[in-house]
């Protein structure tokens, strides 16, 4: 279901999905034609949870991402071209060059910190919420992270302090379970990870949970916009696990696309490859929230394909700048430094 919001919310949202989509597509288009070196993992298949989500926040709360973080920032509103700038480790970059692809963290955009380091946002998240909560500043902090970090030590850590001491800090576990023989299976069990359901973990410390359809925009809007309210009137952390389905084009090490982003693909997916098509018709979130706005009677076709258009120029855009920064001067790797040798 559609979130219950103005059309201009609604294709405001809409605009984001598309945006994150279709830079993801084409930063995997740029890899392939050789143009950059290095690893990078894409937000593909999560997208109506991240633009939902985030933008229920204040421009002042304070975020957490993890190695998927793309899809994060350009949900908070940041600039693609800037983006891919620090991706491509060019002085443009929201950190200079110096973040990359799993460390980009803009912290106009209020992100303290995206880390490849799995699980090691939630503790740090913790901390930033005990500061707002000394502070009284009313902020909350909000970790974005895989089932794969319930795993790590210091997780069940940072949800005891959290509970212990009724922290400002929302817990949003993004599961993308695996896609397997040509069909949409749900969000998957680790087979490393004993605790199941996934919540069953922090609920062990106190912590009000919910499981909800990360593909379901409305219902993650409704879930996200209850708990942010309980967090902020003084009732502690609170964790959400959204149920997403791994992108099949994630299935190697290297992504690939199997059927590039179109408004078409909304209403027909049959020109996608048939191994994959399960995905596109039941588990696609951007497909489906087009899908929605369109039999909601909130857009028409038509309004579609101007706004994606609007979005793949946007991208175009977004690319020319990034290749056209340069790289930092040799002199900047002593700046940006926490610690010196003398």
């Amino acid at each position: 279901m559609l979130p219950a919001l103005p059309k201009t919310q609604l294709l405001a949202q809409c605009r984001k999905m598309l945006l994150i989509r279709h830079f993801e597509e084409r930063l995997i288009g740029l890899h392939w034609e050789g143009r950059f070196r290095g690893h990078y993992h894409v937000y593909i298949g999560q997208e109506a949870t991240g633009v939902p989500a985030i933008s229920l926040l204040q421009p002042d709360d304070l975020l957490f991402s993890t190695h998927r973080n793309h899809g994060h920032i350009l949900a908070r509103g940041g600039d693609p071209g800037r983006l891919l700038a620090e991706i491509l480790g060019r002085r443009d970059g929201y950190n200079g060059g110096k973040g990359g692809s799993f460390h980009t963290s803009p912290r106009e955009l209020g992100f303290l910190q995206c880390s490849g380091v799995v699980g090691g946002i939630l503790p740090l998240g913790a901390g930033a919420a005990y500061a707002a909560k000394s502070r009284g500043t009313g902020q909350i902090a909000v970790c974005l992270f895989g089932d794969g970090a319930l795993e790590e030590g210091a997780v069940p850590e940072a949800f005891n302090l959290a509970s212990l001491w009724k922290l400002p800090v929302l817990f949003l576990c993004e599961n993308n379970g695996k896609y397997g023989a040509g069909n949409a299976v749900g969000a998957a069990q680790s087979a490393t990870m004993a605790a199941y359901p996934l919540t069953d973990l922090p609920a062990a410390y106190k912590i009000p949970v919910q499981q909800v359809d990360g593909i379901d925009a409305g219902a993650v809007h409704d879930a996200l916009s209850e708990s942010i309210v309980a967090i902020r009137a003084g009732g502690g952390p609170r964790f959400i696990e959204t149920r997403t389905v791994r992108w099949p084009g994630s299935a190697t090490n290297w992504p690939v696309v199997k059927a590039p982003t179109t408004v078409e693909l909304a209403r027909d997916v049959s020109q996608v490859p048939e191994d994959v098509r399960g995905w596109y018709r039941d588990s696609d979130p951007v497909l489906r929230f087009m899908r929605e706005l369109v039999e909601s009677g909130q857009a028409g076709t038509g309004e579609l394909r101007v706004l994606n258009q609007s979005v793949v120029e946007q991208i175009a855009a977004a690319v020319d700048f990034a290749f056209d920064s340069p790289y930092p001067e040799l002199a900047e790797a002593e700046t940006d430094v926490f610690a010196e040798n003398r």
